[in-house]
C-alpha cells in the first residue's frame, strides 16, 4: 500500500506523518518534491540551502522514487502547492488522501513561521485543483483533533487498513524520517507525544490576513463538503488522470 497524503502547510500534516510513521508496518517520506518545487518556483524558503542540498531537485527522479513499490507500506507527506508542473502519473498507484484545515487556523500558524503568506503559499487553490484531477478521500484536521481514535479508525476502514493503536502516540523529539527543514517548522510537534486536543475558537484575522482567508475559504468549503464522516467509511474515488 502506498498512501499519498496531500495538504497545505500547517494542516496537522506532520502529526499525521508521525501517526503513520509510528506504525511498525510503514515507511515514511517527508515532502519529497520540496527541493524540486523550490528550484522550479525560484522561491526562497527558510533553510533553503539545506533543503536543496538534502533532496533531489529533478522532479522525474522524485516521481520515479514515489512510484517504486515499497518493501513495506509507504506513507508520503505531500504539499499540494509543490506540484505545479510536476509529474503526477505516479499517483495512480497510490491511495490519495486530502487533509484539510480551516484557512484562518492555517494562516495564523503559517505567519508565525514565515511572514506575509500568499494564497500560493498555503495551497488551497492547488489542493482543490489536485482533487479534481486525482480524486481520493478528504479528512478534516478538526475531526482528528476532536476525536483522534474515531477519525483514524474511520480513515483506516476506508482504505482497508487495520487500525493500529500506535497511531495515537509517538515519542517526543525529531524523527529519522523528518525533512532537513524540521528544525524550523516542526518545533511544536517535536514536543508532542500525540494529537493535541480539540481546537478552540477560530483566530481573528485582520487586514491582508483576513483577505487571504476569504480567498482560501471557498476552496476549503468545497473539500469540506466531501470529507469523511467520522464513523462512516467511504471508499476512495477512482483517480482521474486527464
Amino acid at each position: 500500500m502506498k498512501i499519498a497524503m496531500w495538504s497545505g502547510p500547517r494542516n496537522l500534516s506532520t502529526a499525521m506523518m508521525y501517526s503513520f510513521g509510528n506504525r511498525p508496518d510503514f515507511e515514511v517520506v517527508d515532502e519529497p518534491f520540496y527541493a524540486a518545487y523550490l528550484k522550479a518556483s525560484n522561491i526562497t524558503h527558510p533553510m533553503h540551502a539545506q533543503v536543496m542540498a538534502a533532496q533531489d531537485a529533478d522532479p522525474e527522479k522524485v516521481a520515479a522514487a514515489c512510484a517504486a513499490d515499497p518493501a513495506r507500506h509507504r506513507y508520503m507527506k505531500h504539499m499540494a502547492h509543490h506540484m505545479k508542473g510536476m509529474p503526477l502519473d505516479w499517483a495512480k498507484s497510490c491511495i490519495n488522501i486530502h487533509l484539510i484545515r480551516h484557512p484562518a487556523r492555517v494562516i495564523a500558524s503559517y505567519a508565525a513561521k514565515r511572514e506575509n503568506p500568499t494564497l500560493q503559499d498555503i495551497g488551497y487553490a492547488q489542493q482543490t485543483a489536485l482533487y479534481d484531477r486525482i480524486g481520493g478521500l478528504v479528512i478534516d484536521s478538526h475531526d482528528i483533533r476532536e476525536s483522534p481514535e474515531a477519525a483514524l479508525r474511520t480513515l483506516c476502514d476506508a482504505i482497508d487498513l487495520p487500525f493500529c493503536d500506535s497511531m495515537l502516540h509517538w515519542p517526543a523529539g525529531p524523527k529519522p524520517f523528518d525533512g532537513v527543514w524540521a528544525p524550523h517548522w516542526y518545533g511544536v510537534v517535536h514536543r508532542s507525544t500525540g494529537f493535541a486536543g480539540p481546537e478552540g475558537m477560530l483566530p481573528r484575522l485582520k487586514g491582508e490576513a483576513a483577505d487571504l482567508c476569504e480567498a482560501a475559504l471557498p476552496h476549503y468549503e468545497a473539500l469540506k463538503a466531501l470529507k469523511l464522516k467520522i464513523g462512516i467509511a467511504k471508499k476512495p474515488e477512482s483517480a482521474r488522470m486527464d
